[in-house]
């Protein structure tokens, strides 16, 4: 049976965890949507943006009529996701700092987290360092262009080395004779950036990106719901949705290239 899944962010990167869904479930189909009005979600205030990701989840949800949502967008799942799984009768799946399994991986017990200053911000990240990363120390870092420079990068637009090595260098740390050796990318765009970041960096490091968990979860999810039936809908397979007119030929390649070939515009701006 078939399953639609519709993939939601602020921007293009929640293409990341569409891949690896796409590559863990290749009989689904994927609607994807960026909410491009609202763009960068880690500048918002959490009641303000609780209630934008509302908005524009009921706005999708009735065109999709989807089996799940993925939240593929660490701010929004840290913020929204206990309301939105309130207000829908839906399964969703969120994302969240890979901070557990990076505590796991180090060696060295120095962690870097990059994310979005809103993420560094967030409660549930603190908690999660608390919970699982207590016997490390954690570098947190609040990079406050890091998914603007991603999402240029996969428009082809050319990213300047110095402006990428500004984001990332607060989380390459040495104390003691030890380094930082595990990055978790708390941000789905800083994937679309990770074979640049390899590059520059001052020394190796594993990155941590939680797609592919992501994308075991929602099967998971979509394996519970057993033989319900797919609602029928008009949306098709390979879609995405932006919420503000910016679809010039450079994003319509980017998306392409990510497996979404139509892009639609719901035009919903930022009251």
């Amino acid at each position: 049976m078939r399953r639609r899944i519709l993939l939601f962010d602020s921007g293009m990167g929640g293409l990341t965890v569409a891949r690896a869904v796409a590559a863990e479930l290749p009989e689904a189909d994927l609607v994807y949507a960026a909410d491009t009005a609202a763009f960068p979600y880690g500048a918002w205030g959490e009641a303000e943006l609780t209630q934008r990701i509302i908005r524009v989840l009921t706005e999708l949800i009735e065109r999709v009529l989807p089996d799940a949502v993925v939240i593929a967008c660490n701010t929004a799942s840290t913020v929204a996701m206990i309301p939105v799984r309130r207000a829908f009768a839906l399964p969703f799946v969120g994302t969240v700092p890979a901070i557990k399994p990076a505590a796991a991986m180090t060696k060295s017990n120095i962690v870097g987290v990059l994310a979005t200053p809103g993420t560094v911000q967030r409660e549930y990240t603190h908690s999660l360092i608390k919970t699982y990363a207590g016997h490390c120390k954690v570098v947190l870092h609040g990079a406050p262009r890091l998914a603007e420079l991603a999402e240029r990068h996969l428009r082809g637009e050319r990213i300047s080395p110095d402006e990428l090595m500004q984001e990332i260098s607060p989380v390459f740390i040495e104390e003691g004779g030890a380094r930082t050796d595990v990055v978790v990318l708390g941000c789905t765009h800083y994937p679309l950036l990770v074979d640049e970041m390899r590059r520059l960096a001052p020394w190796s490091v594993e990155y941590v990106d939680p797609a592919p968990a992501i994308a075991r979860r929602v099967a998971f999810v979509l394996e519970e719901l057993g033989d319900r039936r797919t609602l029928p809908a008009t949306v098709t397979h390979g879609t995405a949705f932006i919420t503000s007119n910016v679809a010039n030929e450079g994003v319509r390649s980017a998306y392409s290239a990510m497996g979404f070939p139509k892009v639609d515009v719901i035009n919903l701006p930022v009251s």
